[in-house]
């Protein structure tokens, strides 16, 4: 299967977490590439409520292995992506964003307007309920997805990475004490030095569902 022919479909059934990675670096304009996907995927309200800190020098990534207590993909791996959630985004000045809607005729100006009050409506929901922080995670995160289909097709293996310590990552990134962003996701990025069989998945029936949920009885019972 050649890299330039690999479809969507094909680059989610070929992807698999690696661990390991050889000592050959990303080329910049590929890292660039990546960084500019990342920035290309969904984010709701067109917040952008989500950045990326792409971590590639010794320090950094010393200091990563640091924060997820000596796992090997931030020594490994050429370049780690800190995916940073923004829970208060939603209270900057939004009018550039607005500005480049209208300029590419993606809204108009009634749109705008009501768009722009509507966003702010639902934040202040989101806030009296506890749920900003969330809700900006979840937009980093489907970044962070976009980001490991895309690598899997220009040839790069990638793993989403828990059991860090997000104070540690936090201080390591520059934002130590920040309370107002949140670390949503650590992506190791690079060649892999091991292959990953596919350890498969579940029968669809047993997860996939049409119109209701189906397992409520299982689970109690």
């Amino acid at each position: 299967m050649s890299i330039q022919s690999m479809s969507v479909a094909e680059a989610i059934r070929v992807r698999r977490s690696v661990r390991h990675y050889r000592a050959e670096p990303v080329p910049p304009a590929v890292l660039d590439t990546l960084l500019e996907l990342a920035a290309e995927a969904p984010t709701s309200w067109n917040l952008q409520d989500r950045s990326v800190v792409a971590v590639s020098g010794e320090e950094g990534r010393r200091g990563l292995a640091w924060a997820t207590d000596g796992q090997p993909q931030p020594r490994e791996a050429p370049v780690v992506l800190v995916f940073v959630a923004e829970p208060r985004a939603w209270r900057e000045d939004q009018g550039d964003v607005h500005a480049l809607a209208r300029r590419n005729g993606a809204w108009s100006a009634e749109f705008t307007a009501a768009f722009a009050g509507a966003s702010r409506a639902f934040q202040e929901d989101l806030e009296r309920r506890g749920l900003l922080r969330e809700y900006a995670v979840k937009d980093a995160v489907i970044a962070a997805s976009f980001v490991m289909l895309a690598a899997t097709e220009l040839g790069l293996a990638t793993c989403p990475m828990n059991g860090w310590d997000e104070e540690r990552v936090k201080k390591v990134i520059g934002i130590g004490g920040r309370d107002d962003l949140a670390v949503a996701l650590l992506l190791s990025v690079g060649y892999p030095a091991e292959e990953r069989r596919h350890p498969g998945r579940r029968p669809l029936e047993r997860n996939v569902f049409r119109e209701r949920y189906g397992r409520e009885a299982a689970v109690r019972g």
